[in-house]
């Protein structure tokens, strides 16, 4: 509170001086001065011993250097020069590899440590050396793959989404008595779309809408990226015949809604079909 006695008028206090009981050395930076050995000048002081010996060390490399120079200008044999002990070494291209291996072995045990994992519970197929392996697809015919339905223990599941074939044997779900073992061993890809597991057991995917087709790009991408199945191949099928009705909904609701769409689409082409017919009749009748 110095200040509000110097403000109020009176002598101002003299600056405080700490007591330095430390002893003093020479200053490294500043000749002819003194500084004391205090905490806060021990790391200036310490870098100037560090200094000091690098140069002791730089030196006497020098004159083992200088003499080997002047034993090669004898002629007698010498040895390799040592190398200076003071030179920076840079990383190069091995310390890069042994520090990047360090970080890795560090990532991983901090997994195993922390949550049991190496991979830190991350599921991805890009963890899975299978994923990297040779892979060995076979063409199905949709008679072949109906033998892989689970129901043969000795052989694995198979189910196709739009033609693609996947091995999900690991998936409980998919097995006899599973939630979705209706899917086992036949290209459901319809099935996938509109939910209806029993009714669209079949690859026709004619009269979807956009959303249904989107659903089946998801899960055509579940099964690609799931790290338990894996694409085993593709699957054959016969041409769908055009004129063979539509697949309808299990949903009656939405199968009518799907009918009413089909007959504005068919009446709406009807029109365009006969709309373009009398244009060209109104040319031929110009010419």
């Amino acid at each position: 509170m110095s200040w509000l006695k110097e403000m109020a008028g009176g002598e101002a206090m003299p600056p405080y001086v700490e007591p330095d009981s430390n002893p003093k050395v020479k200053d490294p930076a500043i000749p002819n001065r003194m500084v004391s050995t205090k905490p806060a000048n021990r790391p200036f002081l310490a870098h100037k011993e560090y200094r000091d010996r690098q140069d002791a060390l730089h030196a006497e490399w020098l004159k083992k250097k200088q003499a080997r120079e002047e034993k090669i200008a004898r002629g007698e044999k010498v040895g390799p020069l040592e190398p200076d002990p003071t030179a920076v070494q840079e990383v190069g291209l091995l310390g890069l590899l042994k520090f990047i291996i360090y970080v890795v072995l560090f990532f991983l045990l901090a997994g195993k440590f922390i949550t049991g994992s190496f991979v830190w519970e991350h599921e991805s197929r890009w963890l899975q050396l299978k994923t990297y392996m040779p892979k060995n697809e076979r063409l199905f015919s949709e008679r072949l793959l109906s033998h892989y339905d689970g129901t043969d223990p000795s052989k694995p599941i198979y189910l196709a989404i739009d033609g693609d074939v996947y091995d999900v044997t690991k998936g409980k779900a998919y097995q006899p008595g599973g939630s979705y073992h209706i899917l086992a061993g036949v290209d459901a890809a319809r099935a996938f779309a509109t939910g209806c597991f029993k009714d669209h057991r079949t690859h026709d995917i004619r009269g979807l809408s956009d959303s249904e087709l989107k659903s089946i790009d998801h899960w055509k991408k579940f099964y690609r990226d799931h790290k338990d199945y894996f694409k085993v191949g593709r699957v054959s099928h016969k041409p769908i015949d055009p004129a063979s009705p539509i697949p309808e909904h299990c949903d009656p609701k939405k199968a009518e809604k799907q009918r009413q769409e089909r007959a504005e689409r068919e009446k709406a082409a009807a029109a365009a079909a006969a709309a373009s017919e009398k244009t060209k009749q109104g040319q031929h009748e110009e010419l």
